[in-house]
C-alpha cells in the first residue's frame, strides 16, 4: 500500500508540474495574464506585454520578478476640468484584498517607485494607486517577489485600467492638478462634450452623501429620474420601481445633499461610477438649447 501511495503521489506531482508549466505565462486575449512562479528561476525576470485598456494580472506563488508593459491604443479626449488632449495617459491599479508575496513598483525611465508593498495578514486592504505617463516616457510595472518559506498561499493579483481622458477626479494618488481645479464646475463646452463621451449620463436627485474611507472619496447616492446612457448597469430598478445608483467623487470637493435636479456624467472606474460634470439640469438645458440653435452641439440628446 505504501509503494502504491508513493507512486500515486508521484503521478500527482508530475501532473501538477505539467499543468503549472502550461499556464506559467498565460495571456489568451492580450488583456490579462495568469501565471505561476514555480517554474521561474530565482532572480529571473519574466517580460510581459499587454495591449488593452483594462485587464487583470494573477501571479501565483511569486518567485523572481515580472516586468509588465502596457501598450493600449487610447483616445485622448477632454471631458472636464483638467482634461487634456496632449496625449497624457492615466493608469490605475487596484490590488486584490489578498495581495501577498510580492511588491509592485512603477518603473519610470529606469527608476523604481513603490506602489504596493507586500501585505501582512493584519494589514488593511491596499488602496488604488494611479500614475500618469507623458508621450515618449518609458513606463512599466515591476513586480518583485518577496522571500517566504511557505509560498503556497501567496498570490499577487491586481486589476489595471488606462485612459487617455481621465482627469484628477479619478487620479486618487497622483494629484496632477490642484483640488480647486479638480472640483470646479464644468463650463458649457465641457458639459456638452461630457454628455457625448461619458460612460453614463443620468438625470437625478441627490438622496444623501456618504464617505468611502478606503478610497478617500465621497459617495453620492442618486435617485435617477431618467437614464440617457450607461455603459454598465450602474443605475438599477429597486423594489419600489425607482432607479437608484451611486456616484463617487473626490472627498475634498465637499459635495453636500440638497434639492434640485442634476445631470450626472462621468466614467466607470473599476466597476464604480466616478463623477465628471454635474450641472443643475436647468443649466444644462439652457446651454444645450443655445448650442443647438447655433448648430454647435457635438451630439444629440433627447432633452425634456
Amino acid at each position: 500500500m505504501s509503494c502504491f501511495g508513493v507512486w500515486i503521489n508521484a503521478i500527482w506531482i508530475l501532473l501538477f508540474a505539467i499543468f503549472d508549466a502550461s499556464f506559467s505565462s498565460y495571456s489568451e486575449d492580450q488583456c490579462s495574464w495568469r501565471g505561476s512562479g514555480l517554474s521561474q528561476q530565482q532572480g529571473s525576470v519574466e517580460q510581459i506585454s499587454l495591449h488593452c485598456s483594462e485587464g487583470t494580472l494573477d501571479w501565483l506563488y511569486p518567485k523572481g520578478a515580472l516586468r509588465l508593459t502596457l501598450s493600449p491604443r487610447l483616445p485622448s479626449v477632454a471631458v472636464g476640468p483638467g482634461g487634456s488632449s496632449s496625449g497624457l495617459i492615466t493608469a490605475c491599479v487596484k490590488p486584490s484584498e489578498q495581495f501577498h508575496g510580492a511588491q509592485l513598483y512603477l518603473e519610470r525611465d529606469g527608476v523604481l517607485e513603490l506602489l504596493v508593498g507586500d501585505r501582512l495578514e493584519s494589514s488593511p486592504p491596499p488602496r488604488v494607486r494611479c500614475f500618469s505617463r507623458l508621450p515618449g516616457e518609458r513606463v512599466a510595472l515591476f513586480l518583485q517577489a518577496t522571500p517566504h518559506q511557505d509560498i503556497s498561499r501567496r498570490i499577487a493579483s491586481f486589476r489595471y485600467e488606462l485612459r487617455g481622458d481621465w482627469t484628477a477626479r479619478l487620479s486618487l494618488d497622483s494629484n496632477p492638478i490642484s483640488s480647486e481645479e479638480a472640483c470646479r464646475p464644468c463650463n458649457n463646452t465641457e458639459i456638452l462634450m461630457a454628455v457625448c463621451t461619458s460612460d453614463f449620463v443620468v438625470r437625478g436627485n441627490i438622496r444623501s452623501v456618504a464617505e468611502d474611507d478606503n478610497l478617500r472619496a465621497a459617495v453620492i447616492k442618486v435617485s435617477a429620474t431618467r437614464v440617457f446612457r450607461q455603459k454598465y448597469a450602474l443605475f438599477t430598478v429597486n423594489s419600489r420601481l425607482t432607479r437608484r445608483g451611486e456616484v463617487r467623487t473626490l472627498l475634498q470637493c465637499g459635495v453636500k445633499p440638497g434639492p434640485g435636479s442634476f445631470l450626472f456624467t462621468g466614467r466607470v472606474h473599476f466597476g464604480e461610477a466616478w463623477l465628471g460634470c454635474a450641472p443643475r439640469y436647468k443649466d444644462f438645458q439652457q446651454a444645450y438649447t443655445i448650442a443647438k440653435a447655433a448648430q454647435q452641439i457635438p451630439c444629440e440628446l433627447p432633452v425634456d
